[in-house]
């Protein structure tokens, strides 16, 4: 079985490159362009040449480009069976300070990996999309695979638009398109930008961390985290399961967190003290929700349980990090 993880080099597609290692006898062809998301560091530290000799092959392109044909050559001298695209602009911030690059990355980016899966007899496609395209979920409000879309910020635009064009691209090509919505990710090697990660570097530097609240400051935004390694988990159980058919799968996790006690448990296991401020989280980053919910039980009823619990989870990210600090910079 040979697997094509578009960015692999990225936070999700190397946890996912890790875990089909260590669990399978497949193969992996990455492709990734190596940008500020993606680094080979987190590649060489997963990759153990004495376990997976000859297991993982790597190649550069930018999907932003058409897939040329050195790359498609290259690629179909493997055979691949699935392809899982992850390859994407992922930050909020970035995609309201630059639409366009986050259009190009996100939508061009699809279309192109598409038009290449026209050409192949792959057994399944997974598009990586994300719980934003849905927009803020009020409170006691939980949204299903095929509810409307309601997006907020370009990056969640960007992402409703690149998975319209994979339900056009099965329904016009008969192509086995699976798509995903995710929650919010932590887990090793995050981009330091992100939520944990960066409360982690602010606590150890003594530095005030920002809660985003209400215009009030009396309801603290939450998300549902969800380890990276149950999300590695979800996906190959979506490749493997033969009740999986062509259709929208959300990928939840176990616990909904609202921010404020998420750093301050972080605060306890890195056993300093959190100096913390309440913001109005829509003056300070707009674009972005006060709370993001989905409903888990389509997986569920297929069977899929998450193998790892939130709080064990997240204690063992952080210590992660209190032992790999270069990781924070």
């Amino acid at each position: 079985m040979r697997v094509l993880i578009t960015g692999m080099a990225g936070f999700i597609g190397h946890h996912i490159a890790e875990h089909i290692l260590k669990t399978t006898d497949w193969e992996i062809i990455g492709l990734d362009r190596l940008d500020y998301a993606g680094t080979c560091h987190r590649i060489e530290e997963i990759y153990d040449r004495s376990l997976y000799a000859n297991r993982v092959k790597f190649i550069w392109h930018d999907l932003r480009a058409p897939i040329n044909e050195y790359v498609y050559e290259k690629i179909e001298g493997y055979s691949i069976d699935h392809i899982l695209h992850l390859a994407a602009c992922t930050h909020v911030d970035r995609s309201i300070r630059n639409p366009y690059e986050c259009v190009m990355d996100n939508v061009i980016g699809t279309l192109n990996i598409l038009e290449f899966l026209k050409d192949t007899n792959v057994h399944r496609f997974i598009y990586f999309s994300t719980d934003e395209v849905f927009g803020p979920a009020p409170s006691g409000i939980k949204f299903n695979e095929w509810d409307r879309y309601n997006s907020k910020n370009p990056y969640a635009a960007a992402k409703a638009g690149a998975e319209e064009l994979c339900l056009a691209y099965a329904n016009t090509y008969s192509l086995p398109i699976i798509i995903t919505h995710c929650m919010n990710a932590f887990g090793e090697r995050q981009n330091s930008e992100k939520f944990i990660p960066s409360t982690i570097k602010k606590i150890l530097d003594g530095e005030k961390v920002q809660i985003h609240a209400d215009e009030k400051l009396t309801t603290i935004g939450s998300r549902h985290y969800l380890y990276a390694q149950n999300i590695a988990h979800a996906i190959t159980f979506l490749l493997t399961s033969g009740k999986v058919i062509c259709d929208k799968y959300n990928i939840v996790g176990t616990k909904e967190v609202n921010n404020l006690d998420l750093a301050q448990q972080i605060a306890q296991i890195v056993n300093e003290p959190l100096d913390y401020e309440l913001v109005d989280f829509h003056s300070s980053r707009p674009g972005h929700d006060l709370r993001y919910a989905l409903e888990n039980g389509k997986l569920e009823k297929l069977g899929f349980r998450y193998p790892y619990d939130f709080d064990t989870s997240l204690s063992n990210t952080v210590q992660w990090y209190l032992n790999n600090r270069e990781w924070l910079n």
